[in-house]
């Protein structure tokens, strides 16, 4: 069984979102969001790590993927993303989870087809591809689209071959 984490970095709300491969079919397992309680960003990160580290706990996943750092308007909230990116990736690495990394363009195309999709599409092709009966909240809906971009990924196909090959043998 393969179980992937999908994990929409940020500062304030961080997205996550679990699929889980039935013969290479995603399906839904869980989505939400890490509100990131406190009044420093420091504070913010400790509740960040420990809620990466339940969600590893809870739904054992085998690999995960997380949006690269897209750089906007201000370089502090730049920085403040990294941040978080690096504590997201510290509990990954902690608990020794393979991690991958995509561009928010690279999601967007892998999940709609676009690479200049908006978040309205986004959204409504993860419900689709997913059969979910509801919209998840944005930050969650990204994290999902980021865990389907890593699922069709041609690396991440070539890891399940390797993988399928040596369970034959």
């Amino acid at each position: 069984m393969t179980v992937i984490l999908g994990i929409d970095p940020g500062s304030r709300v961080t997205g996550y979102g679990v699929v889980q491969l039935d013969n290479k079919k995603p399906r839904y397992i869980a989505s939400g969001v890490i509100r990131l309680e406190g009044e420093s960003l420091q504070q913010r990160l400790v509740v960040l790590h420990a809620g990466i580290k339940q969600l590893l706990g809870e739904y054992q996943p085998s690999s995960a993927a997380i949006e690269k750092v897209f750089v906007g308007k201000s370089a502090d909230s730049a920085l403040k993303l990294g941040q978080a990116r690096g504590v997201a990736l510290l509990a990954l690495a902690q608990a020794e989870i393979s991690v991958d990394e995509y561009s928010p363009r690279t999601i967007k195309h892998s999940v709609t087809g676009s690479g200049a999709a908006d978040k309205t599409q986004i959204v409504d092709m993860v419900v689709q591809t997913l059969s979910l009966s509801s919209q998840p909240a944005t930050d969650a809906a990204d994290a999902l689209a980021i865990a389907l971009c890593h699922a069709y990924s041609a690396n991440f196909q070539r890891v399940l071959r390797t993988q399928e090959l040596s369970a034959e043998v």
